[in-house]
């Protein structure tokens, strides 16, 4: 039994999709009280002196996929408003989650005494839980692979063999998620004179990014190699203005199409990191929730949660130079290095991955501007209708 399937609970009762929806129930916690229903959920799972982990399975059969069996009251319907209980029973599950997971790591810090620590599995998506674990739980620093989830496990499995049973050198750190396709101006070109579409190529893109996100444009980010994993992290991104106050609304209603209480992740240089949030290390998957700065909280109003924290995302130079850039060159507009960043899609939908793709998301959706390699779509304002 995993921490995982315990946590697949909340999401049932909150009306999301097990084994897909867990930032769901993660983003709506912090507008519950987890001590309305702390103590029926903290009675589910228990973690042993020696690690094990045991559960109350009067609630759960999970061998057989069947997650729920005493409920006090009925699941919410996916398109149900949320109500008090179902925020409640979002923050009862996340905080046991959290305590649950600083118990397994007080165990495994007394058994090796490490100094850093390797989290996989998908809860490890939980970056919230992995926020605590980085400040609370004696660890130098953590760290969560980008596909932290199944998905991740073949490559989980083949260094395994390469460095347990072949005990074959090391001949990778796995810091850079850019492992997916990519795609050539000249391919993008095509793809854009084939939808017959008006576009502009630009030497210099960033610049012409920056200059269009500080004016407060949704920009859909198409670069490079696709990232690896459920995080956007810069080449397959949905791009904004952090600095404006209604944005977070405007895009989940907007572009996303999703529930309004869903928060967006900054992402921001690596040596920009201090000036804004409270956070030890970098967090280059946006795998790790931190706390803004209390002084930075009103400049940078849509990444900060209810709660005043943020899914931070630092960028180093070396590994994406041009997302980098065009952080440096916003900051240089704005004064804030730091942008608005969510995966290039809507809900219910996959990321995209090809300009194809790309194109058909920016005309479902209320973006205002494509960047595709060197290439800049716009869409024109509306002419107001003539009677």
């Amino acid at each position: 039994m995993s921490l995982g399937s315990f946590y697949e609970a909340a999401t049932e009762f909150c009306g999301f999709r097990p084994n897909y929806d867990e930032g769901k129930t993660m983003g709506l916690a912090p507008f519950g009280d987890p001590g309305v229903f702390g103590k029926e959920v903290s009675d589910i799972v228990h973690i042993a002196a020696d690690g094990a982990i045991r559960v109350d399975l009067s609630y759960f059969n999970y061998q057989l996929w069947e997650y729920r069996r005493r409920r006090k009251s009925r699941p919410r319907l996916p398109q149900e408003p949320f109500a008090d209980n179902h925020n409640n029973v979002a923050a009862a599950f996340q905080h046991t989650l959290e305590e649950c997971a600083l118990k397994l790591c007080q165990v495994l810090r007394g058994r090796t005494r490490a100094r850093r620590l390797v989290i996989a599995g998908g809860v490890s998506l939980n970056s919230v839980m992995n926020g605590r674990i980085l400040r609370e739980a004696g660890f130098d620093d953590i760290y969560v692979m980008p596909a932290a989830g199944d998905n991740g496990t073949s490559i989980g499995a083949a260094f395994y063999v390469h460095h347990a049973l072949l005990r074959l050198p090391r001949v990778a750190v796995h810091d850079d998620p850019y492992l997916g396709t990519e795609y050539t101006d000249e391919a993008i070109e095509k793809e854009l004179r084939q939808c017959k579409l008006p576009y502009t190529r630009h030497a210099d893109i960033a610049s012409v990014a920056a200059r269009l996100l500080a004016e407060g444009g949704i920009l859909g980010w198409l670069q490079g190699r696709m990232e690896i994993g459920p995080r956007a992290l810069g080449n397959r991104s949905i791009l904004a203005n952090p600095a404006f106050p209604d944005m977070k609304d405007k895009i989940n209603a907007e572009v996303k199409h999703r529930e309004a209480y869903r928060p967006f992740a900054p992402s921001a240089p690596v040596e920009s990191k201090d000036r804004f949030f409270d956070i030890k290390g970098e967090s280059p998957f946006m795998l790790k929730v931190c706390d803004v700065l209390p002084e930075m909280k009103n400049k940078i109003p849509a990444i900060t949660h209810v709660d005043g924290s943020a899914r931070l995302h630092t960028v180093d130079a070396q590994i994406n130079p041009l997302f980098h850039d065009l952080l440096t060159k916003f900051g240089r507009i704005t004064d804030i290095p730091v942008l608005l960043n969510t995966s290039f899609n809507i809900q219910g939908e996959p990321i995209i991955e090809s300009p194809l793709q790309a194109i058909r998301c920016f005309y479902s959706t209320g973006l205002d501007h494509l960047v595709m390699g060197s290439y800049l779509v716009s869409k024109r304002p509306s002419a107001p209708m003539q009677l």
